[in-house]
């Protein structure tokens, strides 16, 4: 999977916050200034090329929506993250965090609950 730029990545957020918009619908989405409505056609051109986004064509104008989920592209991005910076260590990622005092304690140890919530068995 390729990367996104991050103007990329503002379309494919507002996608999948809205579901499948409009050029005019993906600008209402972003943030103040907005984009011209030629950047964001091109972007979303872009998106399509490499292969995040399709279209419905209706007469002249085409609706937009995300071929790949939010929760794929956090995977893939993710992971990317710890591989790159983390010698592939979800456990040196978290104490990088703990370090630099960007997860306390009680962040911790509810992360810790969640974990042990994943892995209880199921009945």
């Amino acid at each position: 999977m390729k990367t996104l730029t991050k103007a990329e990545e503002q379309i494919m957020q507002a996608l999948w916050k809205t579901g499948p918009a409009f050029v005019k619908e993906i600008i209402d989405e972003m943030p103040e200034p907005k984009p011209h409505y030629n950047t964001i056609s091109t972007l979303v051109k872009i998106l399509i090329e490499k292969g995040f986004v399709d279209f419905k064509a209706y007469g002249k104008s085409h609706q937009y929506f995300p071929l790949i989920t939010k929760e794929a592209y956090s995977h893939k991005t993710l992971n990317g993250i710890v591989k790159g910076y983390f010698e592939g260590s979800f456990s040196n990622m978290v104490s990088f965090f703990v370090k630099e005092k960007d997860l306390s304690v009680k962040e911790l140890e509810s992360l810790i609950e969640k974990i042990k919530d994943t892995q209880k068995p199921k009945s």
